[in-house]
């Protein structure tokens, strides 16, 4: 299953980095849980269950405020069940021109074969410190 697992999260950093939103949403089960970083500017509405409450996280909240935005997974490793990708966050704040460029692990839980909690780390305080820049 590990291997199973592993491809899956491959596959979901894949459609992510190709657009491509209806893939992605049928990697997550239904009631997927996805926890994003405490004191992270996203964590607000945090858990988002389910695929659309996810959907909206990623690709509207984030690529809405950031462009470009990338997440990458230089790591993947699981085992059974859970699987830990690590990885950097990069992009640039609509609002103002600042970049990040933030290191990032996000641990993954499947159900069904399909991803079904995501608890995302990430250093918050360059999200901060990104977003509250002067405008360049």
């Amino acid at each position: 299953m590990a291997q199973d697992c592993t491809q899956l999260v491959r596959s979901f950093y894949d459609a992510f980095v190709h657009h491509d939103m209806d893939r992605f949403l049928a990697l997550l089960h239904p009631e997927i849980e996805w926890f994003a970083a405490e004191g992270l500017l996203y964590a607000d509405k945090s858990p988002y269950v389910g695929p659309e409450a996810v959907r909206n996280l990623i690709f509207v909240r984030m690529r809405g405020d950031w462009e470009p935005f990338e997440v990458t997974a230089n790591e993947i490793l699981g085992q059974d069940n859970l699987v830990i990708a690590s990885g950097r966050f990069r992009g640039t704040y609509k609002g103002n021109g600042a970049s990040i460029d933030a290191q990032l692990v996000q641990v993954f839980q499947f159900k069904d074969g399909m991803i079904a909690k995501v608890q995302v780390y990430t250093d918050t305080a360059q999200f901060k410190d990104s977003i509250t820049q002067l405008r360049k």
